[in-house]
């Protein structure tokens, strides 16, 4: 059982709800209509341009509200207003409201809206048909609505940006690469601004597409939008062309086109800057790594590039303004880390450039897409120009600032706010695994970053959204009746899905009850939760355990991943405790006796006297167990309560004396395959935390993070830079410090009561603030040789319960 969340969920599934009414909520829209260009609604990557002139009068606020598929940018006289929308489950679109007033002046506005619309599956953005639906409203007048007709939006097809261009990855839709001309943005700034029958955007008619569309409010927050520039100029140098590759790497998102895959074929594309780029080398001529300002100017000839550092890694939107001589072919290349030296654009499988062939003349530039990144690399093949304003506009959660932590270690304090910086950048409407290659909504993921999203923020909105998700749609498509998705919204064409992720989704859920007190939510999805239970039940076999599931079994990114078959001791393991929070959920006694016969099972079976097995193989119709053993294993062990330091003590001491971050240097245990950050060394920390181990867990988590903290100012998915450097779990080490260092271990604020756990952590003093929705709570302690004093600040109507751990004596200052 586990013990950290009983007590508090006994007490929400009986309290008064505080529920937000998810499934029932609906936005709504006073005039506007979705709309799009007539018979080329499911037309791929298709990018318009939507504007209206509006003139507002009287002191009232203006506000532009919309939605739109797949994703909109809007500006208002040429200034960036917003970026949408927010994430809804197939069939719904979530609302925006913008507060326009700050950018309106007296007289005619020009209220500018681009929406690409990509039609293709992907793990962020839904294949559905496009549309725009918008509106600016003021004092209850309508301004300009799509499909209005007393003040409608024109629509312009914006070729500008190439159509036909690869997939930015196998995860996500379209790359970008833009063939722009001088002025080519006068129709998002100027109101007089006419269109001439001969211009190369004419005004197209858009009639409403066919589909589909229920609204939701957006409910989570707004992001800010700050804009960050380079700090440091890291190199400059030339670059040699036409360089013979044996064998040019083609990803699966350049090959895989086809049914289930949607995209252009490699034959059908206008441009392929990814293996154009494959086929260059860049020499450096300085390494300069100097520190540069805002204004930063650089001057590129033909074959050379730049270097530059935004001193952390960011996620956002990557813009210049570029002034050409002659005719300039420049490409924006970008990646997390060096790797030797260099900006490798293709070390995450991803198309990392942004393209530009430009006609002599001065432009202002902004990617259109989301992207992560420390190091920018600007490239010229072709021309002569200057770039100056080189910028990241952010797209990251806001709610993140309130929260405080620091200690006298200050590496302490720089994983807080590694932890902090990702968590922001993959919480933006949903919790994402990563806000680069992927940007998917991916339980499991989502387990960890939830618990940061309530320390940070004091409240659940984008968590309830998640959830929300996973409750709206009638059935997923493509995927086995009663299997969640892996992640969502996303499609799942090709059929996977990782079983054993759905059970984190009620594992997760019971926490979200004890967060957010939203029975109504819960109850909800009591049949989703039972429609999974029973989807698991044609694979039990005659101990009770699962056995030869379908579909990706997925333990962690390690050996550990491929001992899976044909009964996964960690998957059931899981099983069990997902079975647990079922019954606890809804009250069905019946779920638990059956959890615990599983984990009596895997006890018997898995256990070989030293370590547990992670799985057993049928041989001629006997189940026998292997000698296949990881450390993740042990860990899901003692994680959901298979094991215990009572139960297996010697197990357990080995874990702690002779396992951890350590290991890699002392090689003890060859035998037992090497746990990874995902998930490994996560649960690693929370098995110590369950147990008390708050030093160890100081200790190790320094060593776990700290490089990366220092290499990229995120945490990553894996222990080395080989994949995402910016990963959403690994921003759980915030819950940490707060839980296992600083001993503010639990905040409930539906129960409203504080649990303090104090522990011998070898500071000199720590201190934390973390938000709830009746006022901050804060608490701050020092320590001398034979006491600990402590102040702790909390709304009112709190209590407090105090742990001592530690061998000193507490004293609370009043």
């Amino acid at each position: 059982m586990r013990r950290e969340l009983l007590v508090l969920i006994l007490f929400a599934s009986s309290a008064l709800s505080v529920s937000f009414s998810a499934y029932a909520e609906r936005a709504r829209f006073v005039a506007a209509k979705a709309v799009w260009p007539k018979d080329r609604a499911t037309e791929k990557n298709l990018f318009v341009g939507f504007r209206a002139v509006i003139e507002p009068t009287g002191e009232a606020p203006v506000v532009l509200r919309l939605t739109a598929s797949s994703l909109y940018r809007a500006s208002v006289n040429g200034r960036f207003v917003g970026y949408g929308p927010a994430r809804a489950p197939h069939g719904h679109f979530r609302v925006d409201e913008w507060d326009i007033t700050p950018y309106v002046v007296p007289g005619p506005n020009v209220v500018a809206i681009e929406v690409a619309g990509y039609n293709v599956n992907s793990f962020y953005t839904l294949d559905a048909p496009s549309f725009l639906q918008a509106e600016a409203v003021s004092d209850g007048k309508v301004l300009a609505a799509t499909g209005g007709e007393d003040a409608p939006f024109e629509a312009r097809i914006l070729d500008e940006r190439i159509q036909k261009v690869q997939r930015y990855s196998f995860m996500r839709a379209f790359s970008e690469a833009y063939r722009p001309t001088p002025g080519d943005d006068a129709w998002k700034t100027n109101p007089a601004w006419k269109t001439d029958p001969a211009a190369a955007f004419p005004a197209v008619t858009c009639a409403e597409p066919t589909g589909t569309r229920r609204l939701l409010p957006r409910r989570v927050p707004y992001p800010r939008f700050a804009v960050r520039s380079p700090l440091r100029h890291v190199s400059h140098g030339t670059i040699r062309t036409g360089i013979k590759v044996g064998k040019l790497y083609k990803d699966r998102a350049l090959t895989g086109i086809g049914p289930k895959l949607g995209g252009y074929r490699e034959k059908e594309l206008e441009v392929t800057p990814f293996l154009e780029l494959q086929t260059i080398a860049s020499t450096p001529t300085a390494q300069l790594n100097r520190r540069i300002g805002p204004r930063h100017k650089v001057r590129l000839r033909p074959r050379s590039y730049r270097i530059l550092d935004f001193g952390t890694n960011l996620t956002g939107f990557v813009g210049a303004t570029v002034t050409c001589r002659t005719k300039t072919r420049l490409f924006v290349t970008f990646d997390e880390v060096l790797t030797d030296g260099d900006v490798n654009f293709r070390r995450l499988g991803c198309v990392n450039i942004v393209s530009y062939e430009l006609a002599p003349g001065r432009y202002k530039l902004e990617s259109f897409e989301a992207y992560t990144l420390r190091y920018l690399k600007l490239i010229v093949l072709e021309g002569d120009c200057t770039v100056e304003n080189v910028s990241l506009r952010e797209y990251a959660n806001p709610d993140v600032r309130e929260a405080h932590f620091a200690a006298s270690d200050a590496r302490l304090n720089r994983l807080f706010e590694a932890g902090r910086e990702t968590f922001r950048q993959n919480a933006v409407d949903v919790f994402m695994d990563c806000p680069s290659r992927e940007r998917g909504g991916y339980l499991c993921d989502s387990f960890f970053t939830a618990r940061v999203a309530y320390d940070l923020a004091g409240t659940t909105p984008v968590e309830q959204n998640f959830f929300e998700a996973y409750l709206l749609p009638e059935t997923f498509a493509f995927l086995p009746d009663g299997m969640l998705p892996m992640c969502y919204p996303a499609d799942h064409n090709d059929g996977l899905f990782i079983p054993n992720w759905a059970l984190w989704f009620i594992v997760q859920l019971e926490e979200y009850l004890a967060r957010s007190g939203d029975r109504e939510t819960v109850d909800a999805l009591r049949p989703r939760v039972l429609k999974l239970l029973d989807y698991f039940k044609p694979f039990r076999n005659a101990d009770g355990l699962l056995e030869k599931l379908d579909g990706w079994v997925f333990v962690e990114w390690s050996e550990a991943n491929k001992f899976t078959q044909d009964v996964n001791y960690p998957a059931n393991m899981l099983y069990a405790a997902a079975l647990d929070a079922a019954a606890r959920l809804y009250d069905m006694p019946t779920l638990a006796r059956d959890a615990e016969t599983i984990r009596n099972v895997v006890r018997e079976q898995s256990f070989d006297g030293t370590f547990f097995v992670d799985n057993a193989e049928r041989t001629r119709g006997r189940l026998r167990p292997t000698r296949n053993r990881s450390e993740v294993c042990q860990y899901y062990a003692f994680y959901f309560d298979v094991a215990t330091p009572d139960t297996h003590p010697e197990l357990w001491r080995t874990l702690c004396e002779q396992f951890g971050p350590q290991r890699a240097q002392t090689g003890a245990f060859p035998d037992v395959h090497a746990a990874n950050s995902f998930i490994g060394n996560m649960l690693r920390v929370e098995v110590l935390s369950r147990y008390g181990k708050c030093r160890r867990i100081l200790d190790e988590s320094v060593e776990y993070l700290m490089y990366m903290a220092e290499r990229t100012g995120t945490l990553w998915e894996n222990t080395g830079a080989y994949a995402s450097c910016n990963h959403g779990f690994a921003s759980h080490i915030v819950h940490t410090l707060y839980r296992d260092v600083l001993g503010l271990y639990r905040v409930d604020s539906v129960r409203k009561e504080i649990t303090l756990r104090f522990a011998d952590v070898g500071l000199d003093w720590c201190e934390g603030r973390v938000p709830t929705p009746d006022g901050p709570v804060s608490l701050r302690w020092t320590t001398e040789k034979n006491s600990l004093t402590y102040r702790l600040d909390m709304p009112a109507g709190y209590t407090v319960k105090v742990e001592n751990l530690g061998t000193r004596t507490l004293m609370r200052q009043p």
